[in-house]
């Protein structure tokens, strides 16, 4: 099959990086390797390239700007011990494992060119006998379909594009945890993921494994760049000694982060009416929040006319609360007695258990 050619149309023709770095992770943790990504693009040089290759045990990650209620089956994901991400760049969600590789191109200014990027993929797939092409959307297909979704990181002075290959990934698992069967989300500012059909590469190439797709990536790089990379392995242990590193990891997997910093949204949770006077038993009655940084800022009862009073102590216990099932437990608790605001407070708390257990991490201000 007939390469697609890689042309090198930003780097003012036989321009190199002082270095071109590929760097192999071992790990197979999500948040090991996204803090790896961040320290390497910190750390980066203004005349050096890194390609970064990396797979993750079964994982969600979504992109910055996303709400995860919306974007994944969170209920789901617990259950069957699926991990939550939440990247440091745009774009839509996308699920990771083992079936599935990762690259990362980090580039300073001079350097950083997104059609050569997105080249080298292609030409590295063309080596391997599979015809990909790039669609308007930054995904790339073959035979039709998405096996590649892409995103990326600016700054003035260097800039980041990272992408996944799914090769024999768990397609089933992949569409259930990424359509949520019901969310209590109503409206929000989030950006929403643009759902695609999806094909593994091994469906059109027999046998393909990551490691081989490692070694085109790596080769198209070191045509395009005009020089031979220096090649580095991280393993688990590394990482896990690595003081920079873990902090990273402890932000990365933290409630502030993975929930705290969805942009604002509404949603309507059902809740039992038990206990509420006047309401026939079993009857539902529907709680209205508005959620600002991850807090409640404000809400509303419907029917609002019968619960007026009611909606005004929620306002008052409930206002600034983290979105979150241990504090409204707290709330709960810190009720003095049995009625309709504790029980209501038990059960939004209920309804958000599959976030429970989550580390809350450092606050961002302002």
């Amino acid at each position: 099959m007939k390469q697609t050619p890689v042309r090198n149309s930003a780097l003012r023709g036989s321009a190199r990086p002082r270095m071109l770095r590929a760097v192999y992770s071992g790990s197979l943790e999500v948040y090991a390797n996204l803090a790896l990504e961040q320290q390497l693009y910190e750390a980066l040089q203004p005349d050096e390239i890194v390609l970064l290759l990396w797979r993750n045990s079964p994982s969600v990650v979504i992109g910055r700007h996303q709400n995860p209620w919306t974007e994944c089956d969170l209920q789901a994901m617990q259950r069957d011990g699926v991990k939550l991400a939440r990247r440091a760049s745009g774009g839509g969600a996308v699920y990771h494992d083992g079936g599935n590789g990762n690259f990362s191109f980090l580039a300073g200014a001079d350097y950083y060119d997104q059609q050569l990027q997105f080249s080298i993929v292609i030409a590295a797939l063309a080596a391997l006998g599979i015809a990909a092409q790039r669609s308007g959307r930054n995904d790339i297909l073959a035979d039709g379909r998405k096996f590649s979704g892409n995103a990326f990181r600016y700054r003035k002075e260097k800039s980041y594009h990272h992408g996944t290959i799914l090769i024999d990934t768990d397609l089933p698992r992949l569409s259930a945890y990424l359509n949520p069967a019901h969310t209590a989300v109503r409206e929000s500012k989030a950006i929403a993921s643009v759902r695609s059909g999806v094909v593994n590469l091994s469906e059109l190439k027999a046998g393909l494994q990551w490691p081989a797709v490692c070694r085109q990536l790596v080769a198209g790089a070191e045509r395009a760049w005009g020089g031979a990379a220096r090649v580095e392995q991280i393993d688990q242990q590394r990482l896990d000694g690595d003081d920079d590193v873990r902090a990273r990891v402890a932000e990365l997997c933290s409630w502030q982060w993975l929930y705290g910093r969805t942009p604002d949204f509404g949603c309507v949770h059902r809740l039992e009416r038990d206990g509420h006077g006047g309401s026939e038993s079993g009857a539902e009655l529907e709680l209205e929040l508005q959620l600002h940084r991850g807090r409640i800022a404000d809400l509303k009862l419907h029917p609002d006319q019968e619960y007026a009073a009611l909606a005004q102590q929620l306002r008052r216990t409930l206002g600034g609360v983290r979105y979150r099932p241990e504090d409204l437990r707290r709330c709960a608790a810190a009720l003095s007695r049995d009625g309709p605001a504790r029980s209501v407070c038990r059960q939004l708390a209920l309804q958000l258990q599959a976030t429970a257990d989550t580390p809350l991490g450092t606050e961002e201000q302002g």
